[in-house]
């Protein structure tokens, strides 16, 4: 399989994101875009009053809510949602049988169906399936991610067994059912009347090669994923559900599929699950954004978020497209790194929207960022409720890199040299390196205060005898901020990272023998085998209860 580079913004590659996984993905990218603008960063804990007013979802670590700040006013923010989207709109948005109702009214189209509260019994629900008629759509009225949605029932056994695993399994009470729309779904983000970006998710998926097995091509698939920043934490996971849609394919884990033969593992499409992100923004069709951008109008208090369309599949649909779903608080992650075609600057888009005097500031250029990890320190230790976060540098940032040899290891003398980068706003790094020679990067929007600074590294003797200083041009992303990284990787770290990986390996390798051994099991129990030998069974069973008694 041919290995393609990871797509993503130039302002945001892989290792400034690195500590920002999930949904703390989505609000670092976010926050970063306005703080790089020069605005006022804060991040908060939920205990903060300044969110008490604010609808927030789950239990929240910190990480989801921050504050942006210019000179006129403060906006406060939960993930990708900005205080613009009001309550109303949220409970809206978040309420799947609400939103059906107000994008009704409104003309757009939706799947034909309702939603059902708590007190509605099985048996009601059933009888109201019978009269949509089959295939149909079950899912949870307040669920996420696509948890406890069953697509494509087919009959009316099947509808009962998806029912009770939804209400009774995964504890949702409240749940929708609708026709199923056959087709592609995606992800639509708006801000008022303008489509940021789309991408088609793909439900979880290899492709054949000829040479390798299903279960390879999987290991492959997420190798690839790795790379990716967003799907770095949403692999494709073997597991009963996998193993069962690959036997209905009739095929095993151990099968060899013919080169460029494509081979669905879910029905979800959910990317959390293992799907694919595919950029279309500039391949939607208008009346599709159409569509979308009515969709949020529709609901009060709602400016901007995700809108979840399915295209028909034919000719012979009245509209050329269904909104399935609203999301006031969308993941935006897909459109930001997705696995083919363009990534998309919804960051930028909702700073223009709550920051228009800042549209001008250009930050596709820009490598400073700040560690989300240590920002959030003292939020996660529960030492403060709120951290502000150092101003960003602002201008075009110069930076080098100075390999120092001599006596140069002593610890005071790299706090002598933070101290002055610190004073003269300079950012960077020191970090020892084998053969005792020391890394040093700085940088600024001043030149000359760099220049400077390698006069300073070795003017004072007392505190270290330089040798060389060899100077290069330094390109990486900048931390905010300055460190001494007083450790170096040794050969010995190196073979304990090794020894990790490769135990992480035989776990994962030893949880696809359990869903296989549970899945071999289960059919050899559904089997006509099974229950035709299960008189004989029984026999055996109180013969050698019987010859355990007489011992």
């Amino acid at each position: 399989m041919k290995e393609a580079p990871a797509i993503s913004l130039p302002q945001l590659p892989n290792d400034i994101v690195r500590d920002a996984r999930k949904t703390r993905l989505c609000a670092y990218a976010v926050a970063l875009e306005g703080w790089r603008r020069g605005l006022k960063l804060k991040w908060y804990t939920k205990d903060s009053e300044h969110f008490q007013d604010m609808i927030v979802f789950g239990v929240n670590p910190p990480g989801r809510l921050f504050s942006l700040s210019s000179e006129e006013r403060t906006h406060y923010f939960f993930r990708t949602r900005g205080d613009k989207v009001t309550n109303e709109g949220v409970e809206i948005g978040s309420e799947k049988d609400d939103t059906k109702i107000y994008l009704d009214k409104a003309g757009v189209p939706v799947p034909q169906g309702r939603g059902f509260v708590p007190e509605a019994s099985d048996e009601e629900i059933t009888e109201y399936s019978r009269s949509l008629g089959y295939p149909l759509v079950l899912k949870p009225t307040n669920g996420s991610l696509g948890n406890g949605v069953v697509t494509n029932i087919q009959g009316e056994q099947e509808f009962k067994e998806a029912l009770y695993y939804v209400r009774q399994e995964l504890e949702y009470d409240e749940v929708i059912v609708e026709q199923h729309v056959a087709g592609e779904e995606y992800r639509v983000y708006v801000i008022e009347d303008q489509v940021v970006a789309a991408y088609n998710r793909i439900p979880a998926n290899i492709t054949g090669d000829g040479t390798h097995t299903i279960e390879e091509l999987i290991d492959l698939k997420n190798k690839e994923r790795r790379k990716n920043a967003r799907l770095f934490s949403c692999l494709i996971e073997m597991d009963v559900e996998i193993l069962d849609f690959i036997q209905s394919a009739g095929y095993t884990v151990e099968s060899v599929p013919e080169k460029d033969e494509k081979i669905y593992l879910r029905q979800k499409t959910n990317v959390s699950s293992g799907g694919d992100p595919i950029d279309v923004t500039d391949q939607l069709p208008e009346e599709i954004k159409k569509i979308a951008i009515n969709a949020l109008k529709a609901v009060p208090g709602l400016p901007h978020g995700g809108v979840d369309i399915i295209i028909n599949e034919g000719s012979t649909n009245k509209h050329p497209a269904v909104v399935i779903e609203l999301n006031p608080t969308a993941q935006i992650g897909g459109a930001l790194y997705p696995l083919k075609g363009k990534a998309r600057n919804i960051p930028a888009a909702i700073i223009d929207y709550y920051f228009p005097e800042t549209k001008g500031i250009d930050t596709t250029d820009s490598k400073i960022y700040f560690d989300l990890s240590t920002v959030l320190e003292p939020l996660e230790n529960r030492s403060t409720i709120e951290v502000e976060v150092s101003p960003a540098p602002l201008g075009e940032l110069y930076a080098k890199k100075f390999i120092v040899s001599g006596t140069v290891q002593r610890e005071s003398y790299h706090q002598w040299l933070k101290q002055e980068a610190l004073d003269r706003d300079l950012n960077g790094y020191i970090k020892k390196m084998f053969r005792g020679e020391i890394e040093i990067v700085v940088a600024g929007t001043n030149k000359e205060d760099i220049s400077a600074f390698k006069e300073l590294i070795s003017l004072d003797e007392k505190k270290a005898k330089v040798n060389k200083i060899k100077e290069e041009n330094f390109d990486a992303p900048i931390k905010v901020g300055f460190e001494i990284n007083e450790r170096y990787r040794t050969n010995s770290l190196r073979s304990v990272e090794t020894t990790i990986k490769k135990m992480d390996r035989d776990l994962r390798d030893m949880h696809k023998e359990v869903y296989q051994t549970e899945k071999e099991n289960r059919y050899i129990k559904e089997s006509n085998s099974w229950r035709y030998t299960m008189p004989i069974r029984k026999v055996g069973d109180f013969v050698k209860k019987f010859k355990g008694s007489k011992v």
